[in-house]
């Protein structure tokens, strides 16, 4: 399981990067990230929904009421153009800290 700092810096990655597949509320984007990740990555509610919120107030993500469940009514929330955007250079980010990091594991590795 990942260190809930790390997921905490990666979660808006992950959320944009579930709602490629289309629409989804908050239940069922947990459980896709689980699902993918294999459980290695897990995050709590709160964390979830603030990063949701976070990303609704940006612009990356709107929001519309959806179907019923046990007499609730779920949040769905979907990608935007911006969201789309911002998740190509989060993605870009990603690779550049990766390969930046991976210099200072192999640099380890061998002394």
């Amino acid at each position: 399981m990942l260190a809930s700092d790390l997921v905490r810096s990666t979660i808006d990655l992950v959320i944009l990067s579930v709602l490629t597949e289309g629409p989804s509320y908050g239940y069922a984007i947990a459980k896709r990230v689980d699902q993918i990740s294999e459980g290695e990555y897990t995050t709590k509610e709160t964390t979830l929904y603030a990063a949701i919120r976070r990303l609704e107030a940006r612009g990356d993500l709107t929001s519309f009421a959806g179907s019923e469940s046990g007499g609730r009514p779920r949040t769905y929330y979907s990608l935007t153009e911006s969201g789309t955007a911002h998740l190509h250079q989060r993605i870009a980010d990603w690779h550049t800290a990766q390969r930046a990091i991976a210099r200072f594991l192999t640099r380890e590795a061998h002394q």
